[in-house]
């Protein structure tokens, strides 16, 4: 059970990441366009976010490793993504007037924007490894599929974004979308850990022989 969540939401964090950061470029198209330019900022703060994720996800994985720390990381990162959805107008509104060059311009709103939530998001994977890794000689294999896993849904999140929700719904609507889903995961990782705590506490009967 415990791995099969990890799995499904490593799944589900990977679809999100890539679905944040195709929306990245329709919020900032109105002001800096879309150019390479724009694209090249995204992308750097994306990775950079991702980068620190990967560090500080792997350190906090040393730190008792479990379901519930899992389902705080989701919930930290679906959080984190309100300031984004709520007050991106403003916040562009602002970097727009100190910064009309769309170079330098787009790389500071994609730092305002979207250099936390990522890198909260980027923790998830390290710490799923932690999780699925049950001895040193698996531990190659256990992050191997997890990243196959993980992957798969950066695969099936940009095709869905990018190809039917952009034709869907609008642009806060799929952000809200990639926030329940990230929230949700939570809540799914924090009522199995809750359900694990309860079946191991459960009494068993004594039978007599």
């Amino acid at each position: 059970m415990k791995k099969f969540t990890v799995l499904s939401l490593a799944f589900v964090a990977g679809f999100s990441i890539m679905c944040f950061e195709l929306l990245g470029g329709r919020l900032l198209a109105p002001y800096f366009g879309s150019s390479v330019y724009v694209w090249g900022s995204i992308i750097t703060i994306f990775m950079l976010a991702l980068a620190m994720g990967y560090l500080a996800g792997g350190k906090f994985s040393l730190y008792q490793p479990s379901l519930k720390r899992y389902a705080l990381i989701f919930m930290s990162a679906a959080i984190s993504m309100i300031p984004t959805i709520i007050f991106a107008q403003d916040i562009m509104d602002m970097v727009f007037s100190l910064i009309e060059d769309p170079r330098y311009g787009s790389l500071l709103a994609s730092l305002c924007l979207f250099l936390v939530p990522t890198a909260i998001m980027g923790m998830i994977a390290p710490y799923s490894v932690r999780l699925l890794t049950e001895s040193a000689t698996s531990s190659g294999q256990t992050a191997g599929f997890l990243y196959f896993v993980s992957t798969l849904g950066s695969a099936i999140g940009t095709i869905m974004t990018s190809f039917y929700f952009v034709l869907w719904f609008k642009l806060d609507q799929i952000l809200w979308l990639t926030f329940a889903m990230m929230f949700g995961a939570g809540c799914i990782a924090l009522s199995v850990a809750l359900t694990n705590v309860f079946s191991d506490r459960a009494p068993t009967k004594e039978v007599n022989v």
